[in-house]
């Protein structure tokens, strides 16, 4: 009988559990419902709390800026609206539109260039009056921080009016007139990054009065507004370029400096009194360009050069960097910035062509970093600068940063006289197997530059305090919190003597545990708060007072996890006084809600909400206490709610998906069950809509470490990166477990087998499994654990592996080169979990490979291996591939060309989900085969045949050990359309 042939996705619902079957009134979900599922982005409230911003957009396609008024609990929607903000003072909103979805395609189907695709425009919505003024093609724009009366807008090139008068040459800036109204739709992206000259428009905004700066480059508000400071381009000899002021208060424009090539880097202090920049005399186009950093303050009205490579304080042969982002302290009388050392100067060979000149790495054993990790690192390198300090009240320039100590931090408000040196420069050669790694660190003098060395060969990342007293970390060589007085040379360890655990109690790496976070400081550093698993503690940065759990240890007493949650995110610091807001997790049911508490107060924790649902994205506004929140379920869409601090009569705001309700979805469960060593264990269990528990369901495995905390996560339908799309396969008839693994140092294969085995037996043993059509999937290092299980067992009818690791030894020595490190790392001390070198273990990396057990694997296996995947070597999957192929196993092997260890782009996703979607389908299901596995895709129709066609045939012919296969030429691939 001639094969027929019906397209991808008419069968995806095919076999016994069809949307029929289960609720007539629905539909079940299939690959083409993606852009229909919307996310909620970019929620902001206004500073009043009576408005909120927030954007609706698909996967693919136009989304939608909605504005709600809270008071009168009414809104309006603005198309394609994106990047939007409130002004301080609540009484506008600003955001741009973009083009839309269709007409930026079209561009790019006919190749226009970039200064021909369409462009955004700019929306100034007034919130007293709702109504809106556009102003077309503008590329970005700034609100000051403190002030709710200016906007300052930079318009694309072709909207430069060139007989538009050059205000800035004025001593008063002339009012331009008001923008006028243009539809929304004419917008769009940027034309590339390199910043273009093109005119600025600062906007008064109540009255709506405008000022206009042509060949403007680049343009920095102060924070309160009194100050737009921008750079020109130079137009001709008579029209220079340089910096310039414009006082909101007078309305005047000033020149700063000017005659200058190249200026950039712009930072103002918080009062807008002063202005710092670098800026250059070299030409764009030479190799070398000296750069000077300049002051202006508005006290003298004179921008000075005070760094230089011949000025005082600079190192010899140093000079200043133009890459270093400069930054004023608090107070304003220090100014740090970056230098580095000039480089050395290599003369072209004029007497070589390019194909005669040797292009090679060398790699030694002495390199402090192997060649891969310096490659990769080699334009960060080039853009290294040093940090050094310029004393405004003494003019005195120090360098703070050196060769031998690169890494110098400050403390949050830049005010205190010391900073902290780290270094891991001797520490270079076991980069890459040697974790966590180690560093030196020192103290540092602002005023002077001397250092004493303060902590030698540290595993953690010491830190400054908020008010610059204490160093502070976490030691991961004994797992305990340790302060060191920057007055004093001795470390204190505050919590070795306390009786609970402030590393992870659940680490299963041979490696040295991670600690459980930071809740932070309080005023003037007089405490320390850490936390433990469930609870958070108070302690004595000086070491003289007793620890006090501020939770009570009520977290542990009831499996609650508190953690703190700021609302004022100005805050460097905990209150002391006011009441904690406490994110709360128990960690037993998986529900969620907020608890209260005091740094200092006595009592127990006092419970506001704790609900069957994920709390996320939790904000007040400044001047409010109106919040907004996000909660889901796997059946709840994350939407916006709001509320007030106390999280009564919360009010559900956004509906982003209402469509849901037309589909077939499905349930979540938490199921536990025990190890083959006896050890409790979690996971979850997605049960389809109207489940039957006296029926049989298809079964897919996933896992990846833990996941039975994300039970109330919402996962919305989309295209996979990698892994199966869960609520998918759900609708579909499928039951979807996601088991959690633990695991023993040197049997990471074995681990995954004694954990997930017995919870699907446990499954079994309830009845409603079909355990003869169960399969399993992973991704990476779920993919190497697939890859392991299918030499253990043939319980399962198929498995599909994304990124796996199949042979350690081999792996073991490779590169993982989207970061040019070594592989070793991950197989002694992370996540493969031999904990060992290949020398000392040989047997267990052996034990632990999938590939020298191939001729045990039975279940047909679908991998993926992108060729430039950076983390998993693409060659793993090739040698599986090659090694069950010479076996003749039925397995294939998904290439996406150029693409990374998860898919990047989105038809690539597409399409692997049609083709997971099928090869599940077709072996646990009995739909028939896609062309792709049956026959192939022939290089030589590549990129014009997919092969995802299905071809139904009389009987399904699955694939057995042993039997060959038909030639692929069989049916010629040109047939099938």
């Amino acid at each position: 009988m001639k094969p027929r042939i019906l397209l991808a996705g008419l069968l995806l619902s095919a076999g016994a559990f069809t949307a029929q079957a289960q609720a007539p009134a629905k539909k079940v979900l299939t690959h083409d419902v993606y852009d229909s599922w919307k996310s909620v982005e970019a929620d902001s409230l206004s500073n009043d709390g009576k408005y909120l911003l927030y954007a609706v957009n698909p996967q693919e396609g136009d989304g939608v800026l909605h504005l709600r008024d809270l008071a009168q609990n009414s809104g309006k929607t603005f198309p394609r609206g994106y990047r939007s903000a409130f002004t301080t003072d609540s009484r506008f909103a600003i955001f741009q539109v973009k083009p839309t979805y269709a007409t930026t395609r079209q561009a790019k189907l006919k190749k226009k260039k970039p200064e021909e695709m369409p462009k955004d425009s700019l929306a100034i919505l007034d919130l007293s009056k709702g109504s809106a003024q556009y102003v077309a093609r503008v590329k970005s724009y700034k609100l000051p921080k403190q002030s709710g009366e200016w906007l300052a807008y930079h318009l694309e090139a072709q909207l430069a009016t060139k007989a538009a008068k050059d205000t800035s040459k004025t001593k008063t800036a002339t009012p331009a007139p008001a923008a006028t109204k243009s539809p929304a739709r004419a917008t769009g992206a940027g034309a590339g990054k390199k910043e273009e000259a093109t005119e600025l428009v600062l906007r008064h905004l109540p009255t709506g009065q405008e000022y206009r700066f042509d060949r403007v480059t680049d343009f920095l508000f102060s924070d309160k507004g009194n100050r737009l400071f921008f750079v020109k381009a130079a137009k001709d000899s008579l029209s220079k370029g340089g910096v310039f002021a414009f006082n909101t208060a007078s309305r005047k424009t000033m020149p700063l400096d000017s005659g200058r090539v190249t200026y950039k880097n712009l930072v103002s202090d918080k009062d807008g009194e002063q202005l710092a920049f670098v800026s250059s005399k070299d030409s764009t186009g030479k190799d070398l360009r000296y750069f000077q950093l300049q002051h202006w303050t508005a006290k003298d009205n004179r921008a000075r050069i005070i760094a230089d490579t011949a000025y005082k304080g600079m190192p010899a042969k140093w000079m200043v960097s133009e890459h270093a982002q400069l930054g004023f302290s608090e107070k304003g009388d220090r100014l740090f910035f970056g230098t580095f050392p000039r480089p050395t100067q290599y003369e072209k060979d004029t007497t070589k062509l390019d194909e005669d000149k040797v292009s090679l790495d060398v790699w030694t054993y002495r390199d402090p970093l192997i060649q891969p990790m310096q490659l990769k690192q080699l334009e960060r390198e080039q853009k290294r600068s040093f940090l050094a300090v310029y004393d405004l009240k003494v003019k005195k320039m120090v360098q703070l940063a050196t060769l031998e100590i690169p890494d110098v931090a400050l403390n949050p408000s830049r005010n205190a006289d010391v900073a902290v040196g780290s270094s891991n420069v001797n520490y270079l050669l076991s980069v890459g197997y040697d974790t966590p790694s180690r560093q030196d660190t020192w103290l540092i003098d602002v005023k002077d530059g001397s250092r004493k060395l303060a902590v030698k060969d540290t595993r953690g990342t010491p830190r400054l305090s908020p008010a610059g007293k204490y160093l502070y970390w976490y030691e991961p060589s004994d797992s305990t919190w340790k302060t060191m007085s920057v007055k004093a040379s001795t470390p204190v360890n505050l919590t070795k003597k306390l009786k609970v655990a402030f590393y992870d109690e659940q680490n299963d790496m041979p490696t040295l545990p991670d600690d459980y976070g930071l809740t932070g400081w309080t005023k003037d550093d007089q405490y320390l708060l850490v936390n433990d698993r469930y609870d958070i503690w108070r302690l004595d940065p000086a070491g003289k007072a007793a620890a006090v759990n501020i939770t009570d240890g009520y977290g542990r007493q009831n499996n609650l996890q508190f953690r703190y949650l700021s609302l004022d995110p100005s805050l460097r610091v905990v209150p002391v006084d006011d009441k904690l807001l406490l994110r709360t997790l128990n960690l037993k049911t998986k529900d969620a809600g907020f608890y209260t508490d005091y740094v200092t107060k006595t009592g127990t924790p006092q419970k506001i909400t704790m609900e069957p649902y994920s709390f996320v994205s939790v904000r007040k506004a400044k001047n409010s206490d109106r919040l907004v929140f996000r909660k889901a379920s796997f059946k709840e869409y994350s939407d916006l709610w709001v509320t007030n601090t106390n999280f009564t009569t919360p009010q559900k705001i956004s509906n982003a998906n209402p469509q849901q309700s037309e589909y077939l979805w499905g349930s979540v469960e938490l199921v536990d069950w025990r190890s083959d060593d006896g050890v409790p264990l979690e996971g979850l269990l997605f049960k389809p809509e109207n489940f039957d528990p006296k029926k049989k369901y298809p079964m897919l495995v996933y896992f990846y470490e833990r996941n039975a905390e994300t039970l109330h996560n919402y996962r919305a339908p989309a295209p996979s990166a990698s892994t199966i799309n869960i609520p998918l396969f759900v609708s579909q008839g499928y039951l979807v477990f996601v088991p959690d693994i633990i695991y023993k140092d040197g049997y990471p294969g074995e681990s995954a087998y004694h954990s997930i085995i017995p919870g699907v037996q446990s499954l079994v043993a309830k009845g409603f499994v079909d355990e003869k059509n169960m399969a399993i999937q992973g991704q990476s290092w779920g993919g190497y654990q697939v890859a392991y299980l299918v030499t253990r067992t043939n319980m399962f009818k198929a498995a599909m592996a994304g990124a796996p690791v199949s042979n350690m030894t081999s792996a073991y020595g490779g590169i993982r080169w989207e970061s040019g490190m070594s592989r070793q790392f991950q197989y002694e001390r992370t996540q493969s979990r031999i904990g060992g070198t290949l020398w000392e273990k040989p047997m267990q990396y052996i034990e632990n490979s999938p590939l020298f057990f191939a001729p045990k694997v039975e279940t047909p296996l679908m991998m993926m291996a992108n060729d430039n995947d950076g983390a998993v070597p693409w060659y793993q999957g090739i040698e599986m591939f090659m090694a069950l192929r010479r076996l003749n196993k039925p397995v294939w092997l998904l290439v996406y060309n150029g693409e990374a260890h998860n898919l990047m782009q989105r038809k690539n996703r597409k399409d692997l989900s049609v083709r997971m979607s099928q090869f599940f389908d077709h072996y646990l299901k009995g739909a028939p085969e896609p062309t792709w596995m049956k026959k192939g895709v022939p290089s030589l129709v590549k990129g014009k045949e997919y092969g995802l066609e299905l071809i139904e045939e009389p009987a399904i012919a699955t694939p057995t050990p042993g039997q060959q296969p038909a030639p692929a030429t069989a049916t010629p691939p040109a047939t099938i359309k």
